[in-house]
C-alpha cells in the first residue's frame, strides 16, 4: 500500500498550508470566533478563488474535478486553522453540490453546481428536528402536500449549520404519511428567500464562526421541479450522498486535535518550572505522545476512507469508525492540552480554551459517537439492531 501523496496532492497541501499561515492566522481566527457567526465574505472569496468550494465538482460544471483525497487535504489544512473556517468553506459542497451530483437532474446540476463552485451559492442541510437528533425517522414531522405544481411545506428544523447565510436548503420532508416513514420521505431544494421561512440563531458553546439555527417553514411553496431525486425515495437517496459529510466531520476533529497538539507542544518547550522546560517532564511527554498516536490513527483511517471513496468502494462502516477515532483524538488533545497549560488553558486569551470548546460539538455532530458505534456493530459486525 502506497501512502505517498502524488505531486499534485503535495502541491495542494503546500498551497493551502501557506494560505492558512498567511491568511488564517491565530489572531484572525480568534477575531472570527469572538465576533462572527459565519466566515466573512472577503475570506470566503479568497477561498473560492483557490477553487475550494468546487474541489470535487466536475470540471464541466465549473469545479476542479478532483477526488475525496484532495478534499481531505484541503479540509484538514483549513480545520487546523479552525473547524469553523472549514465548515463555512465546504458546507455548500457537502450539503448542496454532493447531493445534486448524486441524485439531481441535469437541469439542477447546471443551475447550481457552477454557482456553488464559484462560491456564489451557500447551502445548508435541513434534516434534524426539535424532537430528535440522530433519530431522524422517529422525530421528523416536517411535511409537505402537493398543490398543483408546488409542494407546500410546514414544520421546523433544528441545529441547522449556516442556515442564516444559506441561499438554499436541502430539506427532508414527509410526502406520504400513509406508508412506513422511511418509504414516504422526499428531499426538496428550498430557496431560503421563500415566503414563510423564519430563521432563528441558536447561541452555542463552540465553533462560533459557523452558527447554527432553527428554521421554521410555514406554508412554504416549493416548485415541483425542486424535488431532489425521486418522490418518497428521499431517505434512501439523500442518505446515500452524505457519507462524505462523515469524512468532513472527521477532518474537523482531526484539525482541532492537530492544532491543540501544536499549541501544547510549543507551550511545553517554552514554559519553565523547577528549573527546566515542562516538556522535560515524563508525564507531559506521555500526554503529548498519546495525542500524537491518536492523531496518526485518525489521519490514517480518514485517508483510507478517502481512498475507498475515490476507488468506488463502500466505506460507510469505515467512515463511522473514522468519526469516532478522530473525535477521540480531538478530545484527548483538548483535555491534555488544558492540563499542560494549567491556568493558562483556562484563560480566554489563550487558544487552548477554543480547542476545548470546539471539540465538544464533534461528539454528537452529525451523529453521536454512540450511534456511530451502533452502526458499526450492526452493519460491520452483523449484530442485531440495538435500538
Amino acid at each position: 500500500m502506497d501512502f505517498n501523496l502524488t505531486q499534485e496532492q503535495r502541491i495542494i497541501r503546500e498551497t493551502y498550508r501557506k494560505f492558512r499561515e498567511k491568511e488564517l492566522t491565530p489572531e484572525y481566527v480568534r477575531w472570527v470566533d469572538e465576533n462572527c457567526d459565519y466566515l466573512p465574505e472577503d475570506m470566503l472569496a479568497k477561498l473560492a478563488d483557490l477553487g475550494t468550494m468546487g474541489v470535487t465538482i466536475p470540471q464541466e460544471y465549473g469545479g476542479l474535478g478532483l477526488g475525496m483525497t484532495e478534499f481531505c487535504i484541503i479540509a484538514e489544512e483549513l480545520s487546523i486553522a479552525s473547524p469553523a473556517v472549514a465548515m463555512c468553506a465546504l458546507i455548500g459542497l457537502s450539503f448542496g453540490a454532493t447531493p445534486i451530483m448524486g441524485i439531481g437532474t441535469e437541469e439542477q446540476k447546471r443551475r447550481h453546481l457552477p454557482q456553488i463552485a464559484a462560491g456564489k451559492e451557500k447551502w445548508s442541510l435541513c434534516m434534524t428536528e426539535p424532537d430528535g437528533g440522530t433519530d431522524i425517522l422517529g422525530a421528523i414531522k416536517t411535511s409537505s402536500v402537493k398543490d398543483r405544481d408546488c409542494y407546500v411545506v410546514n414544520g421546523t428544523k433544528m441545529w441547522i449549520s449556516g442556515a442564516h447565510k444559506a441561499d438554499y436548503f436541502t430539506t427532508l420532508v414527509i410526502t406520504d404519511k400513509a406508508v412506513e416513514r422511511k418509504k414516504g420521505l422526499s428531499a426538496l431544494i428550498i430557496d431560503s428567500k421563500s415566503e414563510g421561512i423564519t430563521v432563528r440563531p441558536i447561541r452555542k458553546l463552540g465553533i462560533h464562526g459557523c452558527g447554527v439555527n432553527e428554521v421554521h417553514f410555514e406554508d412554504v411553496r416549493v416548485p415541483a421541479e425542486n424535488l431532489l431525486g425521486h418522490e418518497n425515495r428521499g431517505w434512501y437517496e439523500l442518505l446515500g450522498t452524505l457519507n462524505p459529510e462523515r469524512i468532513s466531520t472527521s477532518l474537523f476533529s482531526l484539525g482541532i486535535a492537530q492544532a491543540a497538539l501544536n499549541y501544547a507542544l510549543q507551550y511545553s518547550r517554552e514554559r519553565k518550572a523547577f528549573g527546566k522546560t515542562i516538556g522535560s517532564f515524563q508525564i507531559l511527554q506521555h500526554y503529548l505522545a498519546d495525542i500524537a498516536i491518536e492523531i496518526e490513527n485518525a489521519r490514517n483511517l480518514v485517508y483510507k476512507c478517502a481512498w475507498l471513496c475515490d476507488t468506488g468502494r463502500k466505506y460507510d462502516v469505515e467512515v463511522s469508525m473514522a468519526k469516532i477515532v478522530a473525535c477521540r483524538a480531538s478530545e484527548l488533545a483538548a483535555l491534555h492540552g488544558m492540563e499542560i497549560l494549567g491556568g493558562y488553558g483556562f484563560a480566554m486569551e489563550y487558544d487552548m480554551q477554543r480547542y476545548f470548546r470546539d471539540y465538544k460539538q464533534m461528539k454528537f455532530s452529525p451523529i453521536s459517537d454512540e450511534m456511530a458505534r451502533n452502526y458499526i456493530a450492526e452493519n460491520g459486525l452483523g449484530l442485531p439492531r440495538s435500538f
